[in-house]
């Protein structure tokens, strides 16, 4: 039979995609426009991390996992009260910032420190999951950086399965360049794993799960400690949204052949 594992997923709030993002220069340095009006979601890869986490504890019994998330406390209220209806696990909050322009390297240290204070914590047995990339801090570093403050030298980047063999080893199906995977093999935890999307769909709601998760989350989240980052060494010269190009010529019965060698022709200026 496996060992149990204890998994902490690394997971932030990032604005609703669906929303309209501008960037502003304001007193404290750059943000979104209205950022604390709009509303917010658990960061995608995050997402996928927390449903993967929430697998493998479901199929090794006696594993728990915990929601290590750095955000303003009451985004994070908001957020919650949708999450902790998908799948079981322990809120473990940090009030401050989420933006996009906070520093990845205080965002680490201040996730790694969390974890570590986890009370109970065995590293023996310690998984730390997060998105492979981000919606909002995508340096792709923070997730590297807080197994490195926890001395985790197993690290996983790109991950879309974990697969326990009967000896508690895992099995981990990593992507690569060229559009191909590879397959790692790490003997036991403890180990970082930076997902991709994964293989499973997102949970349907059970409000049964929700229930005894807002029974936990509210007091964790009442304790959140004050998480200030205060961006040492980092600036920002300006932010503004990519510029859009669109060129458009209307011309009535061109050969597809003629069409085709305007494409390759336009993409070989690129």
């Amino acid at each position: 039979m496996s060992t149990p594992f204890q998994i902490a997923v690394c997971g932030s709030i990032v604005p609703d995609p669906l929303q309209t993002l501008e960037p502003v220069v304001g007193p404290s340095g750059p943000s979104l426009k209205n950022e604390m009006m709009l509303p917010a979601v658990l960061d995608p890869w995050a997402g996928h991390a927390l449903f993967e986490a929430a697998h493998l504890a479901r199929s090794t019994p006696g594993s728990k996992v915990w929601l290590v998330s750095l955000g303003p406390k009451a985004k994070l209220q908001q957020v919650m009260m949708t999450v902790a209806q998908k799948v079981p696990f322990e809120l473990v909050a940090l009030d401050g910032p989420a933006s996009g322009f906070t520093d990845s390297f205080e965002t680490a240290a201040a996730l790694a420190a969390a974890i570590a204070a986890i009370p109970g914590l065995d590293r023996s047995r310690l998984l730390v999951f997060g998105g492979w990339e981000s919606a909002s801090r995508g340096a792709g570093s923070t997730l590297q950086m807080v197994g490195e403050r926890l001395g985790i030298a197993e690290q996983f980047q790109g991950v879309d399965r974990v697969t326990v063999g009967e000896d508690g080893g895992l099995e981990i199906l990593e992507r690569i360049e060229g559009g191909r995977h590879q397959v790692s093999v790490c003997a036991a935890p403890p180990a970082v794993l930076g997902w991709a999307t994964g293989d499973l769909p997102e949970p349907r709601n059970n409000p049964q799960i929700g229930m005894a998760n807002m029974r936990a989350i509210m007091p964790a989240l009442q304790r959140a400690k004050a998480t200030p980052i205060p961006n040492t060494g980092l600036s920002f010269a300006s932010v503004s949204l990519p510029k859009q190009q669109r060129e458009t010529r209307i011309v009535k019965d061109m050969p597809a052949e003629e069409i085709a060698r305007e494409i390759v022709a336009w993409m070989a200026e690129e």
